[in-house]
């Protein structure tokens, strides 16, 4: 009932920038929180971001500073703005939503994952 569609990953340098953008559609009545998570290989998934629809926002310590968490509610979508990134930012990153549908129920919906690889 709502899609999320990721774009903007690829390969950079370290100290290089990428700018994630997740569009989420479908029977949206609000969208409450949209995150973005990641996933490097062999560790879990962990919260990188995230935004409310008021617009406070959190991030993990690691890219504090670093990260910017952004959305355009008009149009359902969410940004992560990563700049100075590290290989230790390679990872699948994840969008994820909480919504309230046109049917007052809410629901959480994970995107496909865009790659990000930083090399050295």
């Amino acid at each position: 009932q709502v899609h999320l569609v990721e774009s903007g990953g690829g390969l950079v340098q370290a100290g290089g920038s990428l700018r994630l953008s997740c569009a989420a559609s479908g029977s949206i009545f609000k969208i409450n929180v949209m995150d973005w998570y990641r996933q490097a290989p062999g560790k879990q998934r962990e919260l990188v971001a995230r935004i409310t629809n008021g617009g406070s926002t959190n991030y993990v310590d690691s890219v504090k500073g670093r990260f910017t968490i952004s959305s355009d509610n008009a149009e359902n979508t969410v940004y992560l703005q990563m700049n100075s990134l590290k290989p230790a930012d390679t990872a699948v990153y994840y969008c994820h939503a909480d919504v309230t549908l046109t049917s007052r129920s809410t629901i959480t919906s994970w995107g496909q994952g865009t790659q990000v690889t930083v090399s050295s």
